[in-house]
């Protein structure tokens, strides 16, 4: 196990994220273990205050000098190390640009601790696109965590964007889904299912199942077209693009199988009690053909993974959720979730 400890960065401060990383401190303290928190102290006290129970003492902060410090904190704290403070509080539930730039912030700082090596990993509380963007440079340049996070990679690696590539990975108990594209337009991802970027997806999902697992991995892969495009009656697609991928990916010693329909190929990946699926993962074409499946199963479980970066990321499987945000009512599962599979992929060699 390492020894390094894991950060869970702030989210949006009007979101629901500084409420589920203190229940999460709360309510699960062996899992939070050597965690702690970059983010900004009067925001966390105050969701403190938010989730506290009746009777019960809001948790304190442990101001940090150092991430190392957070391997000795005790439970029953929150381990705050402060990268950024807000010049004001931010109203719950309510796009501001301020929180959308110490969201960035908290991400940039822990991106760059974990590429120096001096974190195992970073678990993303959820920060709000709208927010990210009218935070202005550098983050309006950024749709989401994982864009930006590839950038950072690229910049302390010294290459283009373009030659780290990265994928969204979905996962719970029952079921895997790594995507081709992800934050575009319908249209573009469409415009994205190329040879090259069905290659890729299918070379970096091998390479991290197969550090996960141990083994080979099982990939199915689904269609872009209604039936995987029967024959090529809905769309060509699938022979002339996904088909050819996949037999590379096979040349290359790559367990893939398919192109198989789109609204069936989920339902044979699932696992369920005693009965693993007859996949490993499903390798889905566009961002709501591969996220609906498993977010159907239940948000509370899911974790999104970053894949193909040189470093562990993984977040809750949801969004900022303005609409209960400072009311107390957020479910921090997902994110202890997310803290749980971290830790599974930081032992991972590779």
């Amino acid at each position: 196990m390492t020894q390094l400890p894991l950060a869970i960065t702030l989210g949006d401060a009007a979101g629901i994220g500084p409420e589920i990383i203190v229940k999460a401190f709360r309510d699960a303290p062996a899992e939070l273990a050597g965690c702690f928190i970059v983010g900004d102290s009067a925001t966390l006290r105050r969701a403190a205050q938010w989730v506290r129970r009746a009777g019960e003492p809001a948790l304190p902060l442990a101001v940090l000098d150092h991430a190392a410090e957070a391997l000795a904190m005790p439970p029953g704290c929150l381990p705050l190390l402060q990268v950024a403070t807000l010049p004001a509080p931010v109203a719950a539930g309510q796009i501001n640009a301020e929180a959308g730039r110490l969201a960035g912030r908290c991400v940039v700082w822990a991106a760059q601790a974990a590429l120096r090596g001096e974190i195992a990993g970073l678990v993303t509380a959820p920060l709000h696109k709208e927010a990210l963007s009218a935070a202005g440079a550098p983050f309006d340049a950024y749709p989401g965590h994982t864009e930006l996070l590839q950038a950072q990679a690229a910049a302390f690696l010294g290459q283009p964007v373009s030659e780290v590539p990265v994928r969204m990975m979905l996962a719970n108990d029952e079921l895997r889904t790594v995507l081709v594209s992800i934050h575009v337009s319908l249209r573009q991802a469409i415009e994205a299912v190329t040879v090259d970027n069905v290659l890729q997806t299918l070379r970096i999902t091998h390479a991290a199942l197969q550090a996960t697992l141990g083994r080979v991995p099982r990939i199915a892969v689904a269609g872009l077209n209604p039936h995987a495009g029967e024959g090529g009656l809905f769309g060509r697609e699938e022979i002339d693009i996904i088909a050819p991928a996949m037999a590379r990916a096979r040349a290359e010693g790559l367990d893939v199988h398919g192109p198989f329909a789109p609204d069936t190929v989920f339902m044979r990946t699932r696992a369920s009690a005693g009965r693993p699926g007859e996949f490993d993962v499903v390798v889905a074409m566009y961002h709501d053909q591969g996220l609906i499946p498993v977010k159907y199963l239940g948000v509370e479980k899911g974790v999104n993974v970053t894949l193909g970066l040189p470093l562990v990321r993984t977040s809750p499987d949801h969004g900022t959720a303005f609409d209960i945000a400072g009311t107390g009512r957020a479910d921090a599962s997902s994110l202890i979730e997310a803290v749980r599979m971290a830790r599974q992929l930081a032992r991972c060699p590779g």
